[in-house]
């Protein structure tokens, strides 16, 4: 093998890791923190990130790096079997409800928003694909978190306290790891206003039998979550049973 070719090599396996690092974290991570992910020096580092940016694989924003929207894209295709797989399930589901229906993927400590069933109310929760919500603060994410054991969340989020977006957010791991050992009883995740103020939303985790693992929620406005809970409860918990039974069908 020449040099250029081992140069080339070389080149792809740095490109590599630097994507899967930010993969692992889509609220994005400054060039020092990829330093330490990565193990790059800061000048190939950068210099790899630019040359990522003009193929619209990485995104330089607000002091952090991020995926660009050519890999979003990509992430988006390797899902499709699964979206339209489960397309008319979610569209039934944001029919029983006048919802939003999320569905989303696990990444890191973040589920990433794949694809969405809009509410048909004036006011309803909406965001755009692609977004990433931390999993600690968030129905799905908390769903989703509670399918791990304790020392694979703690992996996950090394630290006592947490990130906070609300006073409703969870302070400390020990509380969240309170509130999952309740989650794996019933299945069901809850976020009453804890990612964001004015927003509640009901999650599960769900069996798709691939090696990825989804999150589905419903998002409400919290003037109406209350006064619908049992109806939205019922009506996500009948989706994942019929999600269970077409992906077992699958299987068999």
């Amino acid at each position: 093998m020449g040099k250029e070719d081992s140069h080339g090599i070389q080149v792809i396996a740095k490109s590599a890791a630097v994507m899967r690092a930010l993969e692992q974290h889509p609220q994005g991570l400054t060039l020092n923190e990829l330093i330490t992910h990565t193990g790059i020096p800061k000048s190939t580092l950068h210099r790899l990130c630019s040359a990522l940016q003009e193929e619209d694989l990485t995104l330089y924003q607000d002091g952090v790096w991020r995926l660009g929207t050519g890999l979003v894209r990509l992430a988006a295709s390797s899902h499709e079997r699964v979206i339209s797989r489960l397309r008319p399930l979610l569209e039934r589901l944001a029919w029983r409800t006048r919802e939003t229906v999320d569905l989303c993927v696990f990444r890191g400590q973040h589920a990433l928003l794949v694809d969405q069933v809009m509410s048909d109310q004036e006011l309803r929760v909406v965001s755009p694909l692609g977004t990433a919500f931390p999993l600690h603060m968030t129905a799905h994410g908390k769903a989703m978190l509670a399918t791990l054991d304790d020392n694979a969340v703690k992996e996950l989020f090394p630290e006592e306290a947490l990130i906070r977006r609300t006073d409703a957010s969870h302070e400390s791991r020990t509380s969240l790891l309170q509130e999952l050992e309740v989650i794996r009883s019933h299945g069901l995740g809850v976020d009453l206003q804890e990612h964001a103020a004015g927003v509640c939303a009901l999650g599960v985790a769900l069996n798709t039998g691939g090696r990825e693992l989804y999150g589905l929620a419903l998002a409400v406005p919290d003037l109406r979550f209350e006064r619908d809970l049992e109806s939205l409860r019922s009506s996500l918990l009948q989706t994942r049973a019929e999600i269970d039974a077409l992906f077992g069908e699958a299987q068999d």
